[in-house]
């Protein structure tokens, strides 16, 4: 990908909310080869935008940023501009973090403490098809993928809750906080919560102790054995 093979540089665009470090990222990838920074912005929002205008091959992506996080950002420029490539440069490898932007289309995710050669092969990674992935990041993937999955509900969903929503409400019973539900789900808190309302709006319930009293009453989840 670099300018002597004969192809042009990648056309970049670097989003993060915190000024000095969007400013030292754009500093940094105008000493990288095959690298051309066109545009920077400061949160998802502009980064739809600057997408829009600009349609650069790769934005690297901040995750949590002010009115539109990166994670939906990614998800909104991947459904309307299939053409750009998403590497999230993130502080944080959790699997909160980590799990939510893949799914919404992340095809590279990178720390901060990334050099320049590890962005540029990221970078050329994801424009030849590839995954764009930190070795700590591809470490996670295949932990997480050993891991067992969560047993589906047999019993058929009462009060019109949905497969995810019936999912979440036996992970509540067992006892699971928000942010064990959206890690074991591979999905983001909000997204918990999100079922979580709907769930209680169906079913009336109140608060989770009555939720874990319902999910036993519909036979959702058994009591464990003596």
């Amino acid at each position: 990908m670099t300018e002597e093979a004969g192809r042009r540089p990648a056309r970049v665009v670097v989003v993060d909310d915190q000024t000095v470090v969007r400013e030292g990222i754009v500093m940094l990838l105008g000493l990288l080869p095959g690298i051309e920074v066109v545009g920077a912005g400061a949160d998802g929002e502009e980064a739809v935008e600057l997408v829009a205008e600009l349609a650069p091959d790769v934005v690297l992506m901040d995750l949590r940023m002010p009115r539109c996080d990166g994670v939906e950002a990614t998800r909104r420029i991947r459904a309307e501009h299939p053409g750009t490539q998403v590497v999230v440069l993130t502080t944080f490898a959790d699997d909160e973090s980590l799990f939510p932007a893949l799914r919404a289309g992340a095809r590279g995710y990178l720390t901060k403490d990334a050099g320049g050669d590890e962005i540029v092969r990221a970078v050329e990674s994801v424009l030849s098809g590839d995954a764009g992935l930190s070795p700590s990041v591809q470490r996670r993937l295949l932990e997480r993928l050993s891991e067992p999955e969560p047993q589906p509900v047999a019993t058929e969903a009462p009060d019109g809750l949905t497969a995810r929503e019936t999912e979440v409400l036996v992970l509540i019973a067992e006892g699971l906080s928000n942010q064990e539900i959206a890690r074991r789900l591979c999905v983001s808190t909000a997204t918990v919560k999100t079922h979580i309302n709907n769930l209680f709006a169906k079913t009336g319930l109140k608060d989770r102790a009555q939720a874990v009293r319902y999910a036993y009453g519909k036979g959702l989840v058994r009591p464990p054995a003596d």
